[in-house]
């Protein structure tokens, strides 16, 4: 199924980092760990296959055929955990074009993929998923084109490697910066280029500045950045709206709720990201009266989208 053509619509599906956090403690903001979807220009791209991917293949099972672009930052648990539980891609008929770097070890993403279904691990195969599996070695600094939608990519720091995506189409830019560590004596070079004068940047903010350089726990070297450095970048990059992600799995809804403030204070155009979050960028010639409007929403179960926020960029 293709995706609206003149949409640039990004959906949260899963905003939690390390491990999934179900429980009364993250009911408003999601304990499911990363995914993010990206309808753009009737593209339809997918984000890391953290527990998200399995809600949102959930939602696929109405619009079958699915086509659609699958990118993985890296293979740590967190980002590809939910891969197994994905519906659509044991249907016959759905297609997957799915992307990631090769490891340092000289493992592709097929091969990442494919053990984490091998005995002992997993009770079915990668090879009975019944959907059209195509796998694509992404090449360091080297854009990937679909249509007339540009991925671009860049190494971010965090043990064991993993890749950093920014989506450009029509004018407009996405990035998608997870998981990153900020350095302690400039700002990432990397992370600037992929955050450049975006209409949205995602970014690894797991924990608060006191958290990472806590005395009796720090968290430096973890490969995680902070909600403080997440607005140094957005601030230095031009950034229009920024959206804090890969929530600690201890940081519950009040918790998040406080960040959010400190966030809002320090960046008054940020936001928190939440499990059902939806953030529709629209080409200027879709909104005659503003240079760009960000709209954001809960993802609709429906054709109708619900609790409508403008939010003028």
């Amino acid at each position: 199924m293709s995706t609206l053509p003149n949409h640039f619509t990004v959906n949260f599906w899963g905003v939690r980092g390390s491990i999934a956090s179900p429980g009364s403690g993250t009911v408003r903001y999601g304990g499911n760990t990363p995914c993010v979807e990206m309808q753009v220009g009737g593209q339809r791209l997918i984000f890391d296959g953290g527990t998200g991917i399995r809600v949102l293949g959930r939602s696929l099972l109405s619009q079958m055929p699915v086509d659609a672009h699958l990118f993985f930052t890296h293979t740590h648990w967190d980002h590809i955990q939910g891969f197994p539980f994905f519906v659509p891609a044991f249907i016959k008929g759905n297609c997957f074009r799915i992307y990631g770097a090769i490891a340092p070890n000289g493992s592709t993403i097929e091969r990442q993929l494919t053990d984490q279904m091998r005995h002992p691990n997993f009770p079915v195969r990668l090879q009975v998923m019944e959907a059209s599996l195509q796998f694509h070695n992404v090449e360091i600094g080297k854009s990937v084109q679909i249509d007339d939608i540009e991925v671009e990519n860049a190494l971010l720091n965090h043990p064991g490697q993993a890749v950093g995506y920014r989506v450009n189409w029509r004018g407009h830019a996405a990035a998608y910066v997870t998981d990153t560590e900020h350095f302690p004596d400039c700002l990432d070079k990397n992370v600037l280029h992929l955050a450049r004068n975006a209409d949205v940047l995602i970014y690894d903010a797991t924990y608060t500045d006191d958290e990472y350089y806590s005395k009796q726990s720090s968290k430096v070297g973890w490969g995680h950045s902070t909600w403080e450095e997440a607005v140094k970048i957005a601030k230095a990059a031009g950034v229009k709206t920024l959206v804090i992600f890969h929530h600690d799995p201890l940081h519950e809804d009040d918790f998040l709720d406080w960040v959010g403030e400190q966030v809002a204070c320090a960046f008054p155009k940020g936001v928190m990201a939440k499990e059902g979050m939806s953030l529709q960028i629209f080409p200027p010639t879709l909104v005659p009266e503003a240079t760009n409007v960000l709209e954001i929403a809960n993802i609709p179960e429906t054709a109708e989208v619900v609790e409508d926020i403008q939010v003028s960029v």
